[in-house]
């Protein structure tokens, strides 16, 4: 009995720690970051972004990011911006579906192409992303606003964010399961 509660246990710790840690990281524009000349359609296209998954804008001080209206996106307006990040690299998870607008706030870099439509769909990697310390950026009051955060630290290009307690977790799982079963 005892070791069928350790099973159960275990499995339910393994599970509640790989869930939230499927969650991918995007690093925007891939090597090239979050800068003029880039093709920001391109990069989107033949990714799946779900809820849980970052974003992650690299930039120089001479950009920022400002998460926007869909109509402000298409007239690339940054004065009405549900949230603005000047510090690089902002990190910023997607918590919720639908689309979400991002341009650069400086004046004439939105219309020279520096702006992204991310759609996130579906169930995502954990239902409550837990965001790494760091600065916040500047919001207006609104319903649902984004988070964003600061890691210090380069981020591979679209890679996935799994913790190296999944192999801790999965490896004392396998213990359980060898020993029960033998």
């Amino acid at each position: 009995m005892a070791i069928c509660i350790t099973t159960v246990v275990m499995l339910t710790l393994f599970l509640s720690c790989v869930i939230p840690c499927l969650a991918k990281v995007y690093t925007v524009g891939d090597s090239s970051g979050w800068s003029l000349g880039v093709d920001y359609t391109t990069w989107t296209t033949g990714k799946t972004f779900k809820p849980g998954d970052s974003l992650v804008f690299n930039y120089g001080s001479s950009h920022s990011v400002d998460e926007v209206s869909s109509d402000d996106y298409g007239t690339c307006t940054a004065g009405n911006s549900i949230a603005s990040y000047t510090s690089s690299p902002a990190t910023i998870i997607l918590n919720a579906t639908g689309t979400h607008y991002f341009i650069c706030g400086v004046p004439g870099h939105c219309t020279g192409g520096m702006k992204v439509s991310v759609p996130v769909t579906g169930g995502g990697a954990g239902a409550s992303p837990t965001p790494s310390t760091g600065a916040s950026p500047t919001t207006k009051p609104t319903p649902t606003p984004p988070t964003a955060t600061s890691t210090g630290s380069a981020v591979p290009a679209s890679s996935s964010a799994i913790s190296p307690v999944v192999a801790v977790v999965f490896s004392l799982v396998s213990m359980v399961f060898k020993f029960v079963l033998s």
